[in-house]
């Protein structure tokens, strides 16, 4: 028996609602454990514990600036009887807000790490760019003979 039921207490108790749909419906927003790890300015790793999943039962998809990692656990018929489970075999689902610009540049699993590379990439018309100060001093000044900087001057 790997889940709770819990319909014998909502049968024998009045006003415990709310406190048994939280154990029923608890998803764990720290399970399975993560770090998020800022690599340098543009670049950003997230590792997750997943042990004993194998690639094939994770899925990682970015939706906009939304990363979603789901693992979801093939049954397995085995007979042996478990006499105690620390590791744990239930199926997890983790939502990660991106910022701007971020995306995943790939995902490995070794040795029951999953890890997430990011990256920022800002679109080139987005970046910052540096605009010369030319110096004005009168008719014959640098402006005068380049057709850029005039259309650049009267707008």
């Amino acid at each position: 028996m790997e889940t709770l039921e819990l319909n014998p207490f909502y049968r024998a108790t009045v006003g415990f609602d709310r406190l048994f749909d939280l154990i029923d419906n608890s998803v764990r927003p720290d399970w399975p454990p993560y770090n998020i790890e800022k690599m340098n300015d543009d670049e950003y790793r997230i590792s997750m514990a997943v042990a004993g999943f194998k690639p094939s039962e994770i899925d990682v998809t970015q939706e906009g600036a939304s990363l979603l990692i789901v693992g979801q656990r093939k049954a397995v018929d085995d007979e042996r009887l478990v006499l105690h489970r620390g590791i744990d075999a239930r199926s997890f689902k983790q939502v990660f807000s991106l910022a701007d610009h971020v995306k995943v540049k790939a995902a490995t699993l070794e040795n029951g790490l999953l890890e997430i590379q990011l990256f920022r990439e800002v679109p080139e018309q987005l970046k910052p760019r540096k605009i010369a100060v030319l110096a004005r001093s009168g008719p014959n000044s640098a402006l005068a003979g380049d057709p850029q900087q005039t259309a650049i001057k009267a707008a």
